[in-house]
């Protein structure tokens, strides 16, 4: 018994593994492609980050929403908003 009697006799494994080893690459690879928190391809997920993203607000703006709020009274909502526009 040489090494080619083992060679032969452990052929079996070829068949076996190398179809579990794709099927494994398979599932990682569709992971990959679909596992971000739900079955959607990355196609369907452009706009989502896009929207998430808050707006670029100019500095009266702010001013405007937090008068708005009652965070600030008038005379400072003015006195600010003079202070912006000069």
């Amino acid at each position: 018994m040489g090494p080619e009697y083992f060679w032969m006799h452990g052929m079996w494994a070829f068949p076996v593994i190398m179809p579990v080893v794709m099927i494994i690459v398979l599932l990682i690879v569709v992971f990959v492609i679909f596992g971000r928190g739900g079955i959607r391809p990355p196609w369907q997920d452009r706009g989502h980050y896009y929207e998430d993203r808050p707006s670029s607000e100019n500095a009266l703006e702010i001013l405007k929403k937090r008068y708005a709020k009652g965070e600030i009274n008038k005379e400072e909502f003015e006195q600010m908003k003079k202070d912006i526009l000069s």
